[in-house]
């Protein structure tokens, strides 16, 4: 067995809920993870599900949590008090430190008292700012990102998904932050923002949406814009979207085979040249012509074989997976996703696989079940000196960025390659995007069938998602481009690319193929089921990710249809999880001098981030689907109406005593109600006496009443609420940067701000080849005859 990727780093875990994934990530990709727990144990140790069937509050015992047991896998257990001078010594012997100040029966613990390390601190809005000081859960965050308000349907309040979503994001971003940290060689402490991180996952380019407030059922749920996303099947729901462009043309072709074969296809289907398919310009008429045989289709299959159907014929059609599905899954059985980790046979294991040029892995999973309280680590992990990882291994970084002087060559299109390597571009990297002019990529020619006025160089979301990079233009199908690229990958630290597994193989620039004469060869692949597996090339984006990972039915309303959440979540989820893995593998490479292949697949760093709803059904067998914004844990819990148009407010109790404080302030005067499940039976009276006390009055009098009595309670922000936010104003969240075609962009930072190094992109995105010339010349050493060649032959366009 390989060395791990993180082996020999210390973790000291002090983390609360928001950020318990993040412990687990480092855990998994070796680790050593000390989980110090307050007397008593984490606060998580009492949130269901639990293991006996409850959901909670309290129930259970301290080792029945499936939420715990899920994000503390790997790890190691210590009871201690903030106070207790043994603390110190664990401390010392840290180099990264996980918490989250403020956080509800987290230990609260000064960084100064581990000043050798990297200390990561994670809160809802930062630790500087107007609205450092709020209280926010997932809830809060949520609706404080921009996300909550245009999800869901528009007659009804802005939606959640059931599962903490903002804390599956800020989990691998907290975990991007730590290693980013060590990549700096100095000690850090490093400031992540829950609001901000997820404000970022909704990928786009904030100063387009911010030209209208943002609206519920136009982007992603029941319909995408004019046409339907979500259909009913005969024994559930799928993903299928009916939008333009070359790479969804094929679909339609064969999906209209499949309806001719049935007897449903209409002229609307057989006499349109999908090619030239664009869903802008369509009539509600001819909608609802497309539509209707496509629904009747789906009504007579159940969803196994549609899925089958679309994985066989590479058509771009996603079930809305529960986990029934999910553990049923051929191609997750084929990857050994889940496995036996305790008393648990469905755990899932991993969120990615590595394996080094010799054949041998290096493991990314679980080691070990999660520990019982006051365990204990490994004998002597106290009196170990800090920095023992950092000190010479680590090349320091030069002034600037922590990962200045760093240098990745990126293949591939879309938003999950992209906004992985955004974040190197941030933290001073330098990051190559090979792109092709004969074949450019499908968010440059979305901007050509919208009719922007700079064709391939209008599109705001690649803009957005490429800032600070450079971009070279090579055809890879032909052998002087190849050329150019293989020494791009000779030059390069790391290989980033995000094409389906067989576009790599065909140039041969496959890990396999290349790491036979660069042993040491360092590259990451993110595609949407990973490499192998009988799913392998299946084709898809990030609503199809959204709908095979779980999170599609998790978000919704028990008597609709799910919606799923905005922003295609394994677009921007898995991105996380693939910055993590490339930081990961660089410092390993760095401490071994060894080469690494990390194989993410988008729908499984999906699942890894539902672990606690996947045990809840391989445990106890219960399925869990989208509650709106209610939660067993807290009542009440969801988004309440203010005065003006769509406005809402975010609220939560979350303890009796918390109840108490809010019937006082909104008039409730019932004893019966004291207990939580009181409040549960009756949830919908406490609902509308809170929606009658919110309805009078504006979102900002009742955030001031309610967060000046210690409760949670966060305005539901539009796209244009964000660009005045004074929390984020305060933080610098957004960096207007020139472009030559575009003008003024408003690109947004990342969730995480550190100590002792800047953050910030040099550059706008790049236009397609901008940078030949100056990467050809000074990166890779050819001379100007040798470039003529190479321009002459059409390997560089």
């Amino acid at each position: 067995m390989g060395e791990r990727l993180l082996q020999g780093v210390r973790v000291v875990d002090l983390a609360g809920e928001p950020a318990a994934l993040t412990g687990r990530l480092l855990a998994d990709l070796g680790a050593e993870v000390v989980k110090v727990e307050p007397p008593g144990g984490d606060p998580l140790r009492r949130v269901g599900p639990f293991a006996d069937g409850d959901l909670g509050p309290d129930g259970g015992g301290p080792e029945k949590s499936l939420r715990f047991r899920a994000w503390n896998a790997g790890k190691t257990s210590l009871v201690r008090a903030a106070d207790d001078p043994r603390l110190d010594a664990l401390l010392a012997g840290a180099d990264v430190v996980l918490d989250t100040p403020g956080w509800p029966g987290a230990l609260q613990v000064d960084p100064g008292r581990a000043p050798a390390a990297v200390w990561v601190r994670v809160t809802p809005f930062g630790l500087e700012g107007p609205r450092a000081h709020w209280r926010a859960s997932d809830l809060g965050a949520m609706a404080a990102s921009g996300n909550m308000y245009v999800t869901g349907d528009p007659d009804r309040a802005p939606l959640r998904c059931s599962e903490p979503s903002g804390y599956s994001h800020v989990g691998p971003e907290a975990a991007m932050a730590a290693l980013t940290g060590l990549a700096s060689g100095r000690p850090q402490v490093i400031d992540v923002s829950i609001q901000e991180s997820v404000i970022v996952a909704s990928m786009g380019a904030l100063w387009e949406y911010a030209r209208e407030r943002g609206s519920r059922g136009k982007r992603i749920g029941p319909r995408m814009g004019a046409t339907r996303e979500i259909w009913r099947c005969k024994d559930g729901w799928l993903s299928f979207g009916l939008r333009g462009g070359v790479a969804r043309a094929p679909t339609y072709k064969k999906m209209t085979l499949i309806l001719e074969a049935e007897g449903l296809a209409n002229a609307a289907w057989s006499e349109r040249d999908w090619d030239a398919f664009n869903q802008n310009r369509l009539t509600a008429q001819e909608i609802r012509e497309i539509e209707a045989p496509l629904a009747e289709y789906f009504a007579r299959h159940p969803m196994l074989e549609l899925y089958e159907l679309a994985a066989s014929e590479n058509i771009m059609l996603a079930t809305a997976n529960s986990p029934r599905e999910i553990y049923a899954s051929s191609q997750l059985a084929a990857r050994e996703m889940f496995g036996e980790l305790g008393d648990a046979d469905g755990f899932p294991l991993r969120f990615a696989i590595a394996r080094s040029a010799s054949g041998e892995v290096e493991p990314i999973d679980a080691r070990s079940p999660a520990p019982e309280l006051d365990s204990g680590p490994e004998p002597g992990w106290e009196t170990r000196p800090a920095g023992t990882v950092r000190a010479g291994a680590e090349r320091p970084a030069a002034a600037g960025g922590a990962w200045a002087g760093t240098r990745i060559v990126e293949f591939g299109s879309g938003a999950a390659g992209p906004i992985a390597s955004r974040y190197f571009a941030e933290h001073g990297a330098d990051v190559v995007r090979v792109e092709s002019r004969s074949r450019p990529e499908f968010l440059r020619t979305m901007a050509v069938a919208a009719g922007t006025p700079h064709g391939l160089e209008g599109n705001s979301l690649f803009s957005a998602l490429n800032v600070g990079k450079r971009s070279v233009a090579l055809n890879l199908k032909r052998p002087e481009g190849v050329e150019v690229a293989r020494r791009l990958i000779d030059w390069a630290d790391l290989v980033l690319e995000n094409f389906s597994p067989r576009a790599m193989r065909g140039f041969g620039l496959d890990y396999a193929t290349l790491s036979e004469e660069m042993p040491e060869l360092v590259m990451v692949s993110s595609c949407m089921n990973g490499q192998t597996g009988p799913h392998r090339n299946y084709p898809g984006f990030g609503s199809q990710g959204s709908a095979l990972g779980g999170y599609t039915l998790l978000t919704g309303w028990p008597d609709r249809e799910p919606v799923g959440p905005f922003g295609t979540i394994t677009d921007s989820l898995a991105p996380r999880f693939c910055a993590t893995a490339m930081a990961s593998a660089l410092l390993f490479h760095r401490r071994t001098g060894r080469g690494v292949h990390i194989d993410i697949s988008q729908v499984e760093a999906a699942l890894y981030s539902l672990s606690p709803w996947l045990l809840d059904y391989s445990v106890n067998g219960r399925v869990t689907t989208g509650m709106g914004n209610r939660s067993p844990r807290a009542v009440p819990h969801g988004a309440f109406p203010c005065s003006g148009e769509d406005r809402w407010v975010a609220l939560a109790a979350w303890t009796d005593q918390e109840w108490e404080r809010l019937a006082a302030i909104v008039g409730v005067e019932d004893p019966a109600l004291g207990e939580l499940a009181a409040r549960s039976e009756r949830i919908d009276e406490v609902e509308a006496a809170v929606a009658a006390w919110t309805r009078g009055r504006s979102r900002e009098e009742a955030v001031e009443t309610l967060q000046s009595a210690g409760l949670e309670a966060v305005p539901v922000q539009d796209w244009d609420d964000l660009l005045h936010d004074p929390q984020l104003a305060a933080r610098g969240h957004i960096q207007p940067i020139e472009h030559a075609l575009l003008g003024e962009c408003f690109h947004q930072h990342n969730g995480f701000r550190l100590s002792d190094a800047t953050a910030h992109y040099p550059r706008s995105a790049p236009q397609i080849g901008e940078h030949n010339r100056e990467v050809l010349t000074e990166f890779l050493g050819y001379d100007a005859a040798e470039i003529e060649r190479l321009e002459a032959s059409g390997g560089v366009e």
